[in-house]
């Protein structure tokens, strides 16, 4: 049935274009948006000398018709921009036969039009462009949906995402929150004399991250390439040549398993800052995003995935080790061999994913994902992670098993992780040889030795801090999905051989 819809609409199209009309003309001189034309009559209504008199003043509207209903001589119609909807009145008496009856004719739901006229409002009470001239402005060959003005299936969404925007505007609302939380945020940063700044993609070290790379092959150099996992080391490459704070909102790619609050290309807003330590950089990280958020969400409680969240008040911080030991009885303290803790973890019957090659800091992280994490509400700040799982961060003065490292947790998810950077070359260089050799013993989310970094942290690095955090899960959290997905235009999804003849 749809193949022969779009035969139908094919005919159209060759039948217009026989008649002179351009089908996709190159332009369309819009004077106004629609909220633009309906604020306007709003302004000149009171000066009309009678009601239901139309304007003096014509406007040009375009968009997609999303509605189109013939009444004899009269087709009452609506538009559809990216700011609203408007109707339309096409009269036979001002248009004239001929071309009245070719645009009844010849206009299907999902064209684009444009209309030039008086506005005027309707006896129901609807503001409305009555046309002097209707233009073709392109003619869609395939049919919208069926259910275009609302579809629900959730791989079609992702999958058509250009249907998801015409037809559902909680998704449009969606990605506008999204573009406003980019654009506050980059503007509270340059506030703050941070410069933001771009770094490669294709790199010859997957560094930055624990986290399997993708790897691809760089023909012109006959070299392996991975696209980045993180732009830290690059970013603190130019804090060594003199650049004091810079952020980049970066495309990261991780080589992982897809769940609704991991996807394997995202978006990572990173920052750092010279002559900060971990705390100063807590600080600001608050102050940020209760700003931001604030000014996009409301200051006060939200509802985050069925939870309270106070942005309000300073934001709590807690001790990542003592919460395991509270929440599971564990003293992982006292078992810093990984055979010790991983008896112990059996003995209390913690179900965790353990393949028996993880070490200390491996082990703790999954009781703390297990058995803490889930059950935060914050916003809260979680401090002292084990070093072995924070390479790239500063080491405890006061304890050696921790990192001086922060991680942001709302309604369960973590948002932010964040350390005071390791300066010290000599210290990153053990520490890296000890990711390599764990590298060599199967773990591929290990990172591996970087003699280049190296070379540069060996010019001399000032205290720094940095911050990353994952645009999409911050935008999840605050709209409400459960997905990241439904917080990326066009997430990945297996392709199909061939488009399906209605999708919707």
């Amino acid at each position: 049935m749809s193949e022969e819809l779009v035969e139908v609409r094919r005919r159209k199209m060759e039948a217009l274009r026989a008649a002179g009309t351009a089908v996709w003309p190159e332009r369309f001189p819009k004077s106004h948006l629609t909220e633009e034309a309906r604020a306007l009559f709003e302004r000149l209504e009171p000066s009309l000398a009678e009601p239901g008199a139309a304007t003096a003043e014509t406007v040009a509207v375009a968009g997609r018709l999303v509605l189109f209903r013939p009444m004899g001589k009269l087709v009452f119609g609506q538009i559809q921009d990216s700011r609203g909807r408007l109707q339309v009145a096409l009269r036979k008496d001002r248009l004239g036969e001929e071309r009245f009856r070719l645009l009844v004719d010849h206009l299907d739901l999902g064209d684009h039009v444009g209309v030039r006229g008086p506005l005027f409002r309707t006896r129901t009470g609807e503001v409305t462009v009555q046309a002097d001239e209707v233009v073709f402005l392109g003619k869609a060959l395939r049919p919208l949906p069926e259910k275009w003005h609302g579809l629900s299936d959730t791989e079609t969404r992702y999958r058509y995402r250009y249907l998801d925007l015409l037809g559902n505007p909680e998704t449009v609302k969606r990605f506008r929150l999204r573009s406003a939380f980019v654009r506050e945020t980059r503007r509270h940063l340059e506030d703050h004399a941070f410069e933001e700044v771009e770094t490669p993609v294709l790199m010859t070290k997957p560094s930055g991250a624990l986290a399997r790379p993708f790897t691809t092959r760089h023909r012109a150099l006959d070299i392996d390439v991975f696209l980045r996992i993180a732009p830290e080391t690059y970013l603190k490459r130019l804090v060594v040549g003199g650049y004091e704070r810079v952020y980049e909102f970066a495309r990261c790619f991780r080589n992982e398993g897809m769940d609704p609050s991991h996807l394997q290309d995202f978006t990572m807003l990173e920052w750092y800052a010279a002559w900060w330590n971990f705390e100063d950089n807590m600080a600001y990280t608050e102050s940020l995003l209760r700003e931001v958020l604030g000014r996009l969400f409301g200051s006060g409680p939200l509802s985050v995935r069925g939870r309270t969240v106070d942005l309000s008040g300073e934001w709590p911080r807690l001790g990542l080790l003592d919460l395991v030991e509270e929440r599971t009885g564990i003293r992982v303290r006292e078992h810093a061999e990984a055979a010790g803790l991983r008896a112990a973890i059996r003995a209390k019957g913690i179900p965790i994913e353990d393949d028996g090659k993880m070490g200390w800091g491996s082990l703790v992280d999954a009781l703390w994902k297990k058995a803490c994490r889930p059950h935060l509400d914050g916003p809260v700040f979680i401090t002292g992670h084990p070093i072995e799982l924070s390479p790239l961060a500063r080491r405890n003065d006061a304890d050696a098993l921790t990192a001086d490292r922060y991680q942001l947790v709302v309604a369960g998810w973590e948002i932010v992780n964040a350390y005071s950077e390791l300066v010290d070359p000599l210290d990153q260089r053990e520490r890296l040889a000890a990711q390599a050799r764990v590298k060599a013993g199967g773990d591929e989310e290990a990172m591996e030795m970087d003699e280049d970094y190296l070379f540069a942290m060996e010019h001399g690095m000032p205290p720094i801090s940095g911050f990353g955090m994952g645009v999409d899960r911050v935008m999840a959290l605050f709209t409400g999905v459960e997905n990241l997905r439904d917080v990326v235009f066009f997430p990945l999804v297996r392709p199909l051989d061939r488009p399906p003849d209605a999708p919707g």
